[in-house]
């Protein structure tokens, strides 16, 4: 593998800028790196000639000596990424042959600031899970291995994809969304950053639709700084979605200077969890003791609603994803399952969905549809409402004590076995989610930053939560963090 694949996007960029290489080296380098780990199943659609295309109209761009941090810089975009003329399944056999005559505004936006995509990754399908298991295109591998163990393990998910490719330099940085922890929690099993933004400080247009008041997009990158670079060009406001803030994108890089003397650096009791593993405890206490060296006041805090923020997300996000996936019918576009003679609609549209839809995106539909129903409607998705705004009114009230960013561990465990929770509960796996799905509830900002590996060498991260809009500062809190760790351990290659 060349050595170009290694760099971060703030060296890739030093470099483009010093002429030292060219963004069509990079770009060759990265789709050799691709072509020698298919057994990853990272990426599942491969753009190699738009790729060179667009690296070497990054390099016109660099000549002229006016370009963006990104120009130049070869991503992995998520399959939940609509772009244009490129297959865009959400990982899913409903969506089989679909191409979208337009680009999602974040792509775009990356694209104009001269940004190279190399392929589609993997993922859960429609972004439903948390070990990349449910995809139509088969399991991702995590480039990890347990100490001298060959078992495949989880690089998580929903964002599995994109993790497994950053983490193996298959790419400089990828694209992720994250509903419940869909970014934080693969970046943790693999050792790299994870940043969630505030909802609404990335567009949503044009990104397949799981959950809509939960779901923001966000960079997955090797570094805090490089999380930094690709969140200002990802974000900014769109006419076009809604739930987009009319909001000026600050230069978050700048603020990057590892200074948090004086900041309030909250931990809360509730996420000290009945059977969480000795190392996540012992970490999160290092990561304490980490930020308290380094300047900040650490105190004690209570977000009393946090024990019911599971049962609030697997109501809401259901029922949020049983309307949106309403339209997968077989009409307008992707798979249409062949009818017998005498076949009406309702049964085309019982085919359609029953072929093409997995057995996790069933089961969450028929759990939304379940607490939409009129008998049901109050006792569930109402009371999940009126916890969910509890829930954020924790959060509001620990900031409003001057708390300037909290710390949790970001997982409740190092990766897992693929395979091992086949035949478990599926709450099982839904657990994987406890420590994130707060943040998604209350549209906070969270970033995930690699701090350790536990007893088997496999990456155990840390969360930070910051105040709604101030990414500048939680990036800051997560730099000195990254700093004060020092992780810079990556996978053997064995692929």
């Amino acid at each position: 593998m060349s050595e170009l694949t290694k760099l971060t996007i703030a060296e890739a960029r030093d470099k483009l800028r010093d002429k030292e290489v060219t963004s069509e080296d990079l770009t060759t380098a990265c789709l050799e790196a691709i072509d020698g780990a298919g057994v990853l199943n990272a990426f599942v659609h491969y753009t190699p000639d738009q790729a060179i295309a667009q690296a070497r109209a990054a390099d016109a761009k660099l000549a002229s000596g006016d370009a963006p941090a990104m120009c130049g810089i070869p991503l992995g975009i998520k399959d939940l990424f609509c772009t244009k003329g490129v297959p865009s399944q959400a990982a899913s056999a409903i969506l089989d042959g679909f191409r979208p005559e337009y680009e999602s505004t974040v792509t775009q936006n990356l694209f104009d600031d001269g940004a190279v995509m190399l392929g589609k990754l993997n993922m859960d399908e429609f972004a439903m899970g948390s070990s990349n298991e449910t995809s139509t295109y088969g399991d991702v591998i995590n480039p990890w291995r347990r100490g001298n163990d060959d078992a495949a393990l989880t690089p998580g998910g929903s964002s599995g994809g994109s993790a497994s490719a950053v983490a193996a330099d298959l790419c400089l940085a990828a694209t992720g969304t994250d509903t419940g922890g869909s970014i934080r929690q693969p970046a943790a099993f693999v050792g790299i950053t994870g940043l969630k933004p505030t909802y609404g400080r990335c567009s949503r247009w044009g990104i397949v639709a799981f959950a809509s008041s939960l779901d923001q997009a966000g960079p997955m990158t090797k570094s805090v700084r490089d999380a930094a670079i690709m969140l200002e060009s990802m974000a900014g406001h769109d006419p076009k979605d809604s739930t987009s803030a009319d909001l000026a994108v600050p230069n978050f890089e700048a603020m990057l200077t590892g200074d948090i003397r004086g900041k309030t650096i909250a931990i809360p009791r509730e996420y000290r969890m009945d059977g969480m593993p000795d190392e996540i405890e012992e970490l999160w206490a290092e990561g304490r003791k980490m930020l308290e060296d380094a300047g900040a006041k650490i105190v004690d805090v209570s977000l009393p609603h946090t024990k019911y923020a599971l049962p609030t997300y697997y109501v809401i996000a259901p029922a949020e994803a049983s309307s949106n996936l309403a339209r997968y019918d077989g009409v307008r576009f992707g798979h249409r399952a062949k009818l017998d003679q005498g076949d009406g609609i309702v049964d085309m549209y019982e085919k359609t969905r029953a072929e093409g839809f997995g057995d996790e995106v069933k089961r969450r539909v028929m759990i939304g549809t379940y607490v939409l129903s009129a008998g049901f409607y109050d006792a569930y998705y109402n009371r999940a409402r009126k916890v969910r705004a509890l829930i954020k009114k924790d959060f509001d009230d620990v900031f409003a004590q001057g708390v300037d960013a909290i710390l949790t561990p970001a997982t409740p465990s190092a990766a897992f076995g693929l395979g091992d929770m086949a035949n478990a509960d599926p709450v099982q796996m839904y657990l994987n989610d406890v420590f994130t799905v707060t943040v998604n509830l209350a549209g906070l900002p969270g970033i995930a930053v690699p701090t350790g590996l536990d007893r088997q060498g496999l990456p155990l991260g840390l969360q930070l939560i910051g105040r709604p809009w101030e990414e500048d500062e939680l990036l800051n809190t997560a730099y000195a963090l990254e700093q004060s760790a020092g992780f810079v351990s990556k996978p053997a290659k064995w692929w």
